[in-house]
C-alpha cells in the first residue's frame, strides 16, 4: 500500500510525538524532590505537613500545585498588613508591594526582604520558569515572570492558598 500525503504527515506527526514523551514526561519531575533535598529553618516530615496544613495547601506548598485563578480572597486584599507564609508564617510580602496585575492571583512587585523567598527553576509545564518558594520552610509560593511594574519589572504571582494576611 502506496504512502498518501495524509498518512505521511499522520506517519511524521506520529512520530515526533513519540520521540517527544520522554521529554515531555520528565518536565517537572524533580521540581519538588530538588526543593526537598535543600535544607530549610523549618523542616518537617510529610507526615507532619499533612497534619498541619489543609488539604489544599498542602496541595500547593508541598506538591508545587496552582489554585484557581481568581480563586482567593487574597486577591482582592487591599489594606495595610503583611502576607505570610501559611506554613510557617515566614514574613514574605508586604500589602505596600502589592498590585492588582489583572491575573487572577495576588501579584507583588517585590518580596518584603531580601531573606524572604527562594527561587528555583521549574519545567513543570515544559518551559523554564521561576518559581518561588519560602525561604524558611521550602514551600512552593508561585512563579515570578518580568512583566511587573517599575522599579523591579517583576511580578511575583502568587497562590493566595499559599499565605495569610495579618492586618497591620
Amino acid at each position: 500500500m502506496p504512502f498518501t500525503l495524509t498518512s505521511r504527515r499522520s506517519f511524521i506527526a506520529a512520530t515526533g510525538l513519540a520521540a517527544a514523551m520522554p521529554v515531555l514526561a520528565s518536565c517537572g519531575g524533580g521540581i519538588v524532590e530538588a526543593r526537598k533535598e535543600r535544607t530549610y529553618r523549618i523542616s518537617k516530615t510529610d507526615a507532619q505537613w499533612r497534619r498541619q496544613l489543609t488539604r489544599e495547601e498542602y496541595r500547593i506548598l508541598r506538591e508545587a500545585g496552582t489554585e484557581r485563578a481568581y480563586s482567593s480572597p487574597l486577591d482582592n486584599e487591599g489594606r495595610p498588613g503583611t502576607f505570610v507564609c501559611a506554613g510557617c508564617n515566614n514574613r514574605l510580602y508586604a500589602s505596600v508591594h502589592k498590585y492588582d496585575s489583572g491575573t487572577g492571583w495576588p501579584s507583588f512587585w517585590r518580596p518584603i526582604d531580601r531573606g524572604a523567598v527562594g527561587t528555583s527553576v521549574d519545567y513543570k509545564i515544559g518551559v523554564p520558569r521561576t518559581e518561588v518558594h519560602c525561604a524558611d520552610c521550602g514551600g512552593h509560593l508561585g512563579h515570578i515572570f518580568g512583566d511587573g511594574p517599575q522599579p523591579t519589572g517583576k511580578r511575583h504571582c502568587i497562590n493566595g492558598v499559599a499565605m495569610d494576611f495579618i492586618p497591620a
